[in-house]
Parts: C-alpha cells; structure tokens; sequence
C-alpha cells in the first residue's frame, strides 16, 4: 500500500512538473581513453520537485512510462538536449556529440522519427552530433520494429548507441545486421574488473567482437584509475564514469568545456 501510494504521488506531481519548471538537464562527458579528448555529453534529466525534492531517476522514469508521461518528457529532453549543444557550439566550445536516452515506449511511437527531424531543424543542431541511445531490451522485446526505426533513423544522419549492453537480454552476433554505431558497455562489468576474470574475459569478448564489426564501445560507470587502465590496455574506446566527473547542471558542465577547450588548444 505505501509502495501504491508513493507512486501515485509521484505520478500526481509529474503532472504538473512542466508548469512548474521542475526538470532540468544534467551533462555527463564521455571521453577518448587513448587520448583524454571529450568524444561527447550525455544528458541525463533531473527532477526536483517543490514537495518532493530531489526524485532520483528510477523512482520517477518507470510511473512516467505507466502513465504515458514519457512521450512529452523524452521530447522535452531531447529538445532540451539538442538545444543546449547548438548554444555550446556557437559559444565555439568542442561538443562532438549530445547523448540523449529515449524509452521503448518513446522510440516505438509511430511519430518518433518525425519529432527527432522536427528538433534537429528547429535547433538546428546537425544531425550527426546527436547520439540516440536506446535500451538493450528494444532488441528482445520488438526488434522486427525497432530496426525500421533505426534505419529511418540513420537516413536522417542521426547516431545511434545501445544502452547498458550485455545484462543478458542479447547476444552481440545478434546486432550484425543492425544500423548501431556504438555499444554502451554496462557499468555491472566494469564494478566486476576487480572481482574476478569472469568479467574481465567477458569485456575482452565485447571489445574484440565489436571491433571486428566496426563499433564503438563506451564503457559506463568507470570509478577507479584500475579500471580505466584495465579498459585502455584492452583498447576500449571511450569511457564515462565519477572516475571522469560527476554529471553537471549545465552551468557547470559549459565552465568544464571551456577548460577542455583551453587545454587541448594549448597542447
């Protein structure tokens, strides 16, 4: 009952979250392991609400998707998204791509290409700068659906990421025939690199078939300096993780950039 409860307030405040001004965009970088350069932003939305405070993320993202909340949230974001990397660009600042995640229920929608199209033109950000990445169980659950999508998708220009690769929902030779450009390895085998070689064969077997079929792989919530060596002598592209930084409202993230900026000019 108090679980029931819970999430029929959050659902309550959702509602009202967007007359409020309540969402707002937190920016997590992704960089080059070889080289330490920014290979693109993540944007992750935060909610704070006037009753409720800070609501993480998977307390609010799983009501929003049961009560079809999403669909206007995930627009919200990717505009949001969109529009923030055309203003760091224009400021001369290096975004090489914005990541934005998009839900099952968001990317299955029958206008979902149309609005993606709509928000590149309106911001106009181009579209090989924005990453839609999209969650591994899409290609479980409805992968004879997903893929038109997909293509329609890359018709645009757009890139396209599956995030948290390899929870089990499915296998990389599965993916030979899909238009992917990156794997988001999940943060579960990068936690286990110093637990034992059962994860550390698992992330050489991702990293060695996903070059072979021209992927990117980003390793997620890399933490410790072991980690990161360990993914850079496995030739692991890019990284993200509190190891780098912490996600940052955008403030913050655009002071971040600048100091990127002016560093690697210097070099």
């Amino acid at each position: 009952d108090a679980e029931a409860l819970k999430r029929l307030t959050i659902e309550n405040h959702l509602r009202q979250a967007f007359e409020r001004d309540e969402f707002m965009l937190h920016y997590h970088p992704q960089l080059e392991l070889a080289t330490g350069r920014l290979s693109g932003m993540e944007a992750l939305l935060r909610w704070h609400n006037w009753d409720l405070g800070n609501v993480p993320p998977l307390e609010f993202i799983p009501v929003a998707e049961e009560s079809g909340a999403i669909l206007s949230i995930g627009e919200w974001v990717l505009r949001a998204a969109c529009k923030q990397a055309t203003e760091w660009l224009g400021q001369g600042l290096s975004v090489q791509k914005m990541a934005v995640n998009v839900s099952v229920k968001q990317f299955m929608h029958p206008d979902f290409v149309h609005k993606v199209r709509e928000v590149l033109v309106e911001t106009g950000l181009e579209p090989g700068r924005l990453q839609i990445e999209i969650p591994e169980k899409l290609l479980v659950s409805d992968p004879e659906g997903a893929v038109p999508v997909m293509h329609a998708l890359k018709k645009i220009g757009v890139l396209i990421a599956i995030d948290d690769f390899g929870k089990g929902y499915s296998r990389l030779s599965r993916l030979e025939n899909m238009p992917i450009d990156c794997l988001k390895m999940d943060r579960s085998f990068v936690c286990g690199i110093g637990g034992g070689s059962e994860y550390r064969s698992l992330i050489r077997s991702i990293l060695n078939l996903s070059n072979g079929m021209g992927l990117t792989v980003i390793a997620e919530g890399v933490e410790t300096n072991d980690q990161m060596d360990f993914l850079l002598e496995r030739q692991c592209h890019q990284a993200q993780g509190y190891f780098f930084s912490k996600p940052m409202p955008s403030a913050e993230a655009a002071d971040y950039l600048k100091r990127l900026t002016a560093q690697h000019e210097s070099d």
